[in-house]
């Protein structure tokens, strides 16, 4: 992909650590995420992925230097998709209106736009929810809602896609509209910064993979790194020191 296609930031991590109550839950991360790639985050639960992520997003503070770089002068849209969606499931919100949350800046009980309404209508369809736009959230799987948090990801259109474990509650259905997703994303040079547990998806779909378990235990490509010596060392809960990641 040449440089005119990308619309993405690389990412660079210079001695990046996190401290949790006064315990270090990372230290000395350093990579390099290539703008308009997918790179996905693998290890362990507590290995320290989502804090990396969140001080991408500006929402942990951080020692040492996490810089975006982005293509043009101006910075691009950020879109973030989380694990699950923590809400009350009483409240009587549609899924058109809980985009209208996200997505809008008029207020919500006033209703979309008509252009807004065609938008919501687009990306809806393009994860397979356009004749659920109706329904109550409250009223929606798992899965179906994960699909949500896909879809508004994609208003408006985003430059640098931050993941994390989106596809824990999705069926196969989900996990195809999934794999679409991210192919479009990497066709209109975005850079996607993934979070993730199903291995397969990740030698399917990323372009570099990064092991993390408080430290980074490698870097490099899925098809080599995702060996089973490497994952044994990144799985235990005491990893054993390795050689530096090429």
């Amino acid at each position: 992909m040449s440089g005119l296609d990308v619309s993405g930031p690389a990412i660079t991590f210079a001695d990046v650590g996190l401290a949790l109550g006064g315990a270090d839950i990372l230290s000395g991360i350093d990579l390099r995420v290539a703008a308009g790639s997918v790179h996905a985050l693998v290890g362990p639960n507590g290995g320290g992925k989502s804090s990396l992520i969140r001080a991408v997003l500006g929402q942990m503070p951080h020692r040492g230097t996490i810089r975006l770089d982005w293509p043009g002068e101006v910075p691009g849209v950020v879109a973030y998709v989380p694990q699950a969606l923590e809400f009350d499931r009483g409240l009587p919100i549609t899924v058109e209106d809980f985009l209208a949350v996200l997505c809008q800046h008029r207020p919500a009980f006033l209703g979309p736009s008509r252009a807004l309404k065609a938008r919501y209508a687009e990306v809806l369809d393009r994860v397979g929810m356009a004749d659920r736009r109706h329904r109550p959230m409250g009223a929606l799987s798992g899965g179906e809602r994960q699909r949500v948090l896909l879809a508004q990801a994609l208003i408006p259109a985003p430059d640098l896609v931050v993941l994390d474990e989106p596809m824990t509650a999705l069926d196969d259905a989900g996990a195809e509209v999934f794999r679409v997703l991210m192919a479009d994303f990497k066709g209109h040079g975005c850079t996607v910064l993934w979070v993730e547990h199903d291995l397969a998806e990740v030698r399917r779909l990323a372009d570099r993979v990064s092991g993390i378990n408080r430290r980074v235990l490698f870097d490099g490509a899925p098809q080599q790194e995702l060996s089973a010596d490497r994952l044994l060392d990144l799985f235990a809960h005491d990893p054993r020191r390795m050689r530096p990641a090429a």
